[in-house]
């Protein structure tokens, strides 16, 4: 029944305190009960604009990410760094990443192809579908028409020429050069490109009309070894030493190049560099497979095509470049090489250069020779992606790059295709997807699976199989993490 009193009475003291809220009695709930009414929230993702990786496993949003787009805003430095043990993933990542990058008109990849199956890289099947024929390096192939990449190219600066030949001669003899035999190097790359620049301008002081016709050539490591075997007595006056003094201080600088004249080496460095190489094709594989991982070789050709990419491929002109390198290993444990590449990125960042450095373990570069050297190229690297390791390497792998504790924790539980991603603090557990079309173009383990080959819907099935027991296992970990975060609250 209407109470025309008690409307009025209410009205009044509207007007006069404002609208009365009826109160609410608190509930007490526990957090189990309360998810079914306040629904979980995800970490925020990176955005929406790049290449996108896969999905965010706790959330199931989809993970995008671009070293170009979040670089200024969210990422200090476009370099990335990926970890993990054979077997997990990071091949496909690899290469799933270039491919969708490529998509983009303004990308453009070089690739470092270290390892190989079947007599070529790994990157050769890519490399055939997208119609490209990678620069095989290889010291067989070399001598009887090969690729070639020349130290002393006229491209690279002098400056950079000095660098680099000091690199391969301290990396060949694993110490710094004294400088004795600093010196005796210097001279003698001083008279070579002295004696290319009479050949070339005919300022040597013979007339024009006396000079019989000269072939204009790059100068080479040859000339360099010549002269420092037989040293410009110009160079010993300037210094006030004897000649024979320089020519004993050259001596090992001149063995070591040697080798790469006249060596195991022969016929990749010692020659003007092959034509023809399309330095503007979107995507450049340089096919290491055939170079021994474990010798002195490896460093070596990764210090001279980290140069020689500097100097003609890294330019000024709005490409965003990205150099991925496998085995990275090679570089950052070196301190002679890792110096370089240091230099390299530093440099390469103001040109949107983004270096990707794969290695299977911290370890192998953090506790070498070249720990302070590995320690600023990591610091440079604000993207880290952690696919399954060792507890024991997981904590180690915690410790240098600060990851949370629930991070390391799981690193050792990651199943294929999924690994711990950290954006410059944005710490994510991510699944990577492959499409059907890139599936045959990405795995690389036919050797251990040609033998048993399984039909088409029995391995998508086993695909769906292990695709569902990766995430049931993601799952429980976040389930344990949850029921671990309620007990600390009850006890709290």
């Amino acid at each position: 029944m209407f109470d025309p009193l008690g409307a009025l009475t209410e009205a009044f003291t509207s007007f006069l305190f404002g609208k009365v809220e009826t109160t609410r009695l608190p509930v007490r709930t526990s957090t189990g009960q309360a998810q079914a009414v306040y629904l979980p929230t995800a970490a925020p993702g990176l955005g929406d604009s790049g290449v996108i990786i896969g999905r965010e496993v706790y959330s199931g949003k989809g993970y995008i990410y671009d070293p170009f787009q979040l670089y200024g805003q969210q990422l200090p430095a476009p370099h990335w760094l990926v970890l993990g043990e054979s077997g997990n993933g990071k091949s496909a990542l690899e290469k799933t990443y270039v491919l969708r990058q490529l998509r983009f008109r303004d990308r453009q990849v070089v690739v470092l192809d270290a390892q190989g199956e079947d007599g070529v890289g790994e990157w050769n099947l890519i490399a055939q579908e997208l119609g490209i024929t990678p620069i095989r390096l290889d010291p067989t192939a070399a001598l009887n028409g090969g690729i070639r990449l020349n130290p002393l190219d006229p491209s690279i600066t002098t400056t950079g020429q000095l660098a680099l030949l000091r690199t391969i001669i301290e990396v060949a003899m694993g110490h710094g050069l004294d400088e004795r035999s600093g010196f005796a190097l210097k001279v003698a790359h001083a008279a070579v490109l002295s004696g290319h620049e009479d050949e070339v301008d005919g300022t040597d002081g013979v007339d024009e009309t006396d000079r019989a016709p000269r072939a204009v050539r790059q100068p080479v490591l040859s000339d360099i070894v010549e002269q420092l075997r037989h040293p410009e007595p110009s160079s010993a006056e300037a210094m006030n030493v004897d000649i024979d003094d320089v020519r004993a201080w050259g001596l090992d600088v001149a063995l070591v190049l040697d080798r790469l004249v006249d060596g195991d080496l022969r016929g990749m460095f010692d020659g003007p560099t092959t034509a023809g190489i399309d330095l503007d094709a979107p995507l450049i594989v340089f096919d290491l497979s055939h170079i021994d991982r474990n010798s002195i070789a490896m460093p070596i050709l990764m210090a001279i095509v980290g140069v020689w990419l500097e100097h003609t491929w890294i330019r000024p002109d709005r490409k965003k470049r990205i150099f991925l390198v496998e085995e990275a290993w090679h570089i950052i444990n070196s301190p002679f090489v890792a110096q370089l590449f240091q230099r390299l990125l530093k440099f390469g960042r103001r040109l949107g250069l983004s270096f990707v450095a794969v290695v299977h373990h911290l370890s192998d570069v953090v506790d070498g020779a070249a720990a302070r050297e590995a320690a600023a190229i990591l610091k440079m690297a604000s993207t880290r992606t952690i696919y399954a390791q060792k507890a024991d390497e997981a904590r180690a792998t915690g410790r240098v790059l600060g990851l949370p504790r629930w991070a390391v924790e799981i690193i050792p539980t990651l199943t294929p295709g999924i690994a711990v991603w950290d954006v410059n603090g944005n710490v994510q557990v991510v699944k990577h997807l492959i499409t059907e079309a890139e599936r045959p173009l990405v795995y690389t383990d036919r050797a251990m699976t040609e033998s048993s080959p399984l039909p088409t819907d029995e391995a998508r099935a086993l695909a769906r199989a292990a695709d569902a027991e990766a995430e049931a296992r993601a799952e429980a970990i976040a389930m344990e993490r949850q029921l671990r975060n309620e007990s600390s609250e009850t006890v709290a």
